[in-house]
């Protein structure tokens, strides 16, 4: 019998925005990693943007296009693709999102309609909030549906012991809200994309 769309396991990838040398946003991403992992609803990756190492957006034609002349665009376009749900992991800088970030994003456009996003923000006082703020401005132009529950983290400095993420009761709270409300965001915009209701 096969399994319908709606209760397949779902893809969630994970991406962290922060490039620059001393960045913490990988070990939240790890942490985040083991709390995704517990949520049996997803299937869930994590994409480094410093690892995926995309230039400046480098294609001839524009993104709605399709037309890609560059592995690395295909490369991403397969794994945006390919995903169900997305979770941005974002510093903020001057009261926005990293470059990096929204190059990223810049890069294609079919590819992430109709699919949710949530963010995990992170930094001083503001928690990296105003950059959560910007980035759902953005991410709502491609067509994606921004979720209302994040995880911020202020002081994030603090909370870094050995290179690793000791988040709070407060932290693991709001990842497992934000979670089951992804999963269920996810669950009705993957039946969107497939047409059935």
């Amino acid at each position: 019998m096969a399994t319908e769309p709606s209760m397949a396991p779902m893809t969630l990838t994970t991406v962290v925005a922060s490039t620059r040398p001393g960045r913490v946003g990988r070990s939240v991403a790890d942490w985040f990693a083991g709390q995704a992992a517990e949520c049996d609803q997803f299937e869930s990756h994590t994409v480094d943007l410093r690892e995926l190492a995309l230039p400046f957006f480098d294609e001839p034609h524009p993104p709605a296009l399709q037309q890609y002349t560059k592995s690395h665009t295909r490369e991403w376009s397969r794994i945006v693709e390919a995903s169900d749900a997305f979770v941005f992991i974002t510093p903020e800088y001057n009261g926005g999102f990293p470059a990096p970030l929204k190059n990223a994003w810049d890069y294609l456009v079919v590819e992430w309609r109709h699919k949710p996003a949530a963010f995990i923000s992170y930094g001083g006082v503001t928690a990296g909030t105003r950059a959560v703020q910007m980035a759902k401005q953005v991410v709502a132009n491609l067509r994606m549906l921004p979720i209302g529950p994040t995880v911020s983290i202020p002081f994030v400095n603090e909370l870094v012991d050995g290179g690793a993420f000791r988040p709070g009761k407060i932290h693991e709270a709001a990842s497992e809200q934000m979670l089951d409300e992804l999963a269920r965001t996810a669950r009705v915009m993957r039946q969107l994309r497939s047409g059935t209701h």
